[in-house]
């Protein structure tokens, strides 16, 4: 019993012996799992740069990655119309000139709402763009509704003369206090009236026609005064509207009767010219003032061009519509000049009526300018 307890004399040097030698393993096992976990920290992060770097699509040649912006223009317009060809083209030069940042969708035919959905949308920032009539914007930014004053411009180059210079622009100011920013006036051109009742060659002639207008004082007032009976209605609804005869008529510019095939429902156009109509291109803010400078810059400028060019386009296409509408079927009738001044007459009794909505200082210029 007492023999096993005795210690062999050199047991306590091995024992020290295999302690140091522990303590060194245990030293040594400590410096490779360090360098273990550093070496995973690093393939880690390595692997995260590596994934990030996919997402942003970088070139082989290492440059740097773009950051794509989507602008969606959405419009009520259908796709054959003129002012819609030429923002296909306008998107693709804004795509190009910005080097692929901005990505431009189109949505024509009201596919993402009517004008007003679309303007509060614009609000909000979900819709990017839009381009809208006068007679849309009224309900919003009551001056807009200078614009629609019947016979206000003899011709297109007087209509442009106006709308790029000091007073369209001071209308365009009126936007940006509700979330929008007005860029420039594209054009729809000169309205003309349609019905399928009788052909109108005088003021007598309109009496008690139920006419489709835009939910616009303005032109609800101008129908009443002529002796019509207006009715507001969103376009995305007058061809169906017509069709089933809930109405007799509509006024439009001719390209517009033409695209929307309204001479299938459609038997008379008189050529009324009562109101120049332009079109709004129109960004949101809240988008507007995210972008750069330069692409601020990039498409001011791509607007600006395909502004000018939209317009000889639109002209092109009212001649090619008066034509091709009379060689399909629908009576086209030119007010004589004694008729044409009693429109006049008629519906420029309603001008001093928009002395207040105006306000005195842009009424004044606005005639001036115009005469």
């Amino acid at each position: 019993m007492c023999s096993s307890r005795i210690e062999n004399p050199g047991s306590k040097e091995i024992k020290a012996l295999s302690i140091e030698k522990y303590i060194l393993h245990a030293e040594l096992r400590g410096k490779w799992m360090k360098k273990i976990i550093v070496f995973l920290v690093l393939a880690c992060l390595l692997t995260l740069v590596g994934c990030s770097s996919n997402t942003t699509n970088p070139s082989a040649s290492g440059e740097t990655p773009v950051q794509k912006k989507k602008l969606k223009i959405a419009l009520t317009g259908t796709r054959d119309i003129s002012y819609t060809k030429e923002l296909f083209k306008l998107g693709e030069k804004i795509e190009k000139e910005s080097g692929g940042s901005i990505k431009v969708e189109i949505y024509p035919d009201g596919q993402l709402g009517k004008d007003s959905a679309v303007f509060d949308a614009m609000k909000l920032g979900t819709i990017e763009a839009s381009m809208m009539s006068p007679g849309s914007l009224t309900s919003y930014a009551q001056r807009f509704s200078a614009l629609d004053l019947p016979f206000l411009f003899k011709d297109e180059q007087k209509a442009y003369e106006v709308l790029d210079g000091p007073i369209g622009q001071t209308l365009l100011d009126d936007l940006p206090k509700m979330g929008i920013v007005g860029l420039s006036y594209w054009e729809i051109g000169f309205r003309h009236l349609t019905n399928n009742m009788r052909e109108v060659k005088s003021i007598d002639d309109i009496s008690g026609l139920k006419i489709r207008t835009l939910p616009n004082p303005v032109h609800l007032n101008l129908w009443s005064k002529l002796g019509a009976v207006p009715t507001p209605m969103d376009f995305s609804e007058l061809f169906t509207a017509l069709e089933q005869k809930v109405i007799d008529g509509q006024e439009n510019p001719a390209g517009l009767i033409k695209t929307s095939k309204f001479n299938e429902i459609q038997k008379y156009l008189t050529k009324t010219g009562h109101v120049y109509s332009p079109n709004i291109f129109m960004v949101s803010k809240k988008f507007w003032d995210s972008l750069s400078e330069q692409e601020r810059e990039i498409i001011n400028k791509a607007v600006d061009e395909s502004k000018g060019e939209q317009r000889k386009l639109n002209q092109q296409e009212v001649n090619e519509a008066l034509t091709y509408l009379a060689e399909n079927g629908m009576v086209i009738t030119e007010l004589s000049p004694e008729e044409k001044q009693k429109f006049m007459d008629k519906a420029r009794s309603l001008y001093s009526e928009y002395t207040s909505v105006l306000g005195e200082e842009l009424y004044n210029k606005l005639l001036e300018a115009t005469k």
